[in-house]
């Protein structure tokens, strides 16, 4: 009997199940979750979005504070699964 190894959670596979999520997040919880400053946040951010993932900036009408969220990720090859589902706007 063999032990399969745990995959390694990675902070860019935690950052894009953060940005999965329906109500999507702040740069500042995200960057508190991470345990990263707020510029490296959008850096990776911007590299989600070089990757195929389209990752959107709401700003609430009434001034609140901007939430991001992924609303698709890239095509995956064949057998693979999407590690986020897309989210009706």
């Amino acid at each position: 009997m063999t032990n399969s190894p745990k995959k390694r959670t990675t902070k860019k596979d935690q950052l894009i199940k953060l940005l999965g999520t329906k109500s999507g997040n702040d740069i500042k919880s995200l960057s508190a979750k991470l345990g990263w400053q707020q510029h490296t946040t959008r850096a990776a951010m911007s590299g989600l979005r070089k990757a195929g993932f389209e990752v959107v900036n709401e700003k609430p009408a009434n001034g609140g504070i901007s939430k991001y969220r992924i609303v698709s990720s890239p095509a995956m090859p064949q057998g693979t699964t999407a590690v986020v589902e897309a989210h009706g706007a």
